[in-house]
């Protein structure tokens, strides 16, 4: 079984801890998760099955979208509920402006510098933030540059605030209720979080895991569970043709950029100007252009780039079957 299956993680797992299950569930080894979820947030958490581990590092990197409730006037150590708590200034929460907190919460939209929490997977030489942090050890982590692509605040009811954010990899929840606090004077920290996106995997399509054992004894799994190249459907489709182009894709070989060898099934063209929706990659002063290659049988093969100098295609990501 290869591809991958939007699992719904539940409160009180970790990631791993899914992992595990649902090597339980189906009974294959070869599985792996897209990116931590803390054990108490809950929601979309694609797994990847088989050939579709070679996925887990790129959807690693989409767009997350999160439903969040902000806790105002007190911070802990780990910056959610869960934690310690550091200071508590509940008389100035409530004393907060609507208007106030709508602006401060709105002024992180866009790019800012967030420095990740102790409590985090980071690693620094060698060990994991969150490791040094049960040791009761603190140490200067650098700010790192995030994106904040939407926020829409559902509702204000202090000292509670719940928002909806959709944001770049790497950028921290918890941090973010942090940070708010901290702009607004009286601390904050985030009190539940919801995962509703990843990327193409949304809430509502979304199984628990007691679901998916269900589904296993009905022999309906693989109904759920999607293709490899369904992740890159907004590149342009190459589909070789029998004979050299099958031969060059099925050896892991690049092609060079010859009518003879593949048609085009999406986008007008087939080289750097036209590359449909797919942005281009600068590599020196070379331009590349990503594309997902089929053979002849119309097989996933995996995602080549196009080398502008050497007029050819070569392997970025090679699947050979992961379709």
């Amino acid at each position: 079984m290869d591809g991958i299956i939007n699992v719904y993680k539940e409160k009180g797992y970790t990631s791993h801890d899914v992992v595990a299950k649902m090597r339980g569930i189906l009974r294959m080894k070869k599985i792996g998760h897209t990116g931590t979820l803390d054990p108490a947030a809950e929601g979309v958490l694609p797994v990847c099955l088989g050939k579709g581990t070679r996925l887990c590092d790129m959807l690693t990197d989409k767009t997350k979208s999160y439903r969040a409730v902000l806790l105002l006037g007190k911070e802990t150590d780990t910056q959610d509920t869960t934690g310690t708590v550091l200071a508590e200034n509940p008389e100035a929460a409530e004393a907060l402006t609507e208007e106030a907190v709508r602006e401060a919460v709105m002024s992180f939209l866009g790019h800012y510098m967030q420095v990740p929490p102790m409590y985090s997977a980071l690693k620094v030489n060698g060990k994991k933030l969150y490791e040094l942090a049960r040791a009761g050890k603190e140490i200067e982590r650098q700010a790192r540059p995030v994106e904040i692509l939407d926020i829409q605040i559902e509702e204000i009811a202090l000292p509670r605030v719940t928002f909806h954010v959709s944001c770049s990899k790497g950028t921290y929840i918890r941090t973010l209720c942090y940070d708010i606090g901290r702009k607004l004077g009286c601390g904050g920290c985030m009190e539940s979080l919801l995962r509703t996106r990843v990327d193409r995997f949304r809430l509502e399509d979304s199984l628990t895991l007691s679901q998916i054992e269900a589904l296993r004894d009905e022999g309906r799994v693989e109904e759920h569970v999607l293709p490899v190249d369904s992740v890159f459907l907004d590149y342009p489709k190459f589909c070789m043709k029998p004979g050299e182009g099958d031969k060059l894709v099925h050896n892991g070989n690049p092609f060079r950029d010859a009518e003879e060898l593949f048609t085009v099934e999406s986008g007008e063209n087939r080289t750097a100007a036209d590359a449909g929706t797919a942005e281009p990659e600068r590599d020196g002063n070379s331009c590349c252009f990503t594309v997902r290659v089929y053979d002849s049988e119309d097989q996933f093969i995996g995602l080549y780039q196009y080398e502008e100098e050497k007029q050819r295609y070569r392997p970025q990501k090679i699947f050979l079957g992961g379709k």
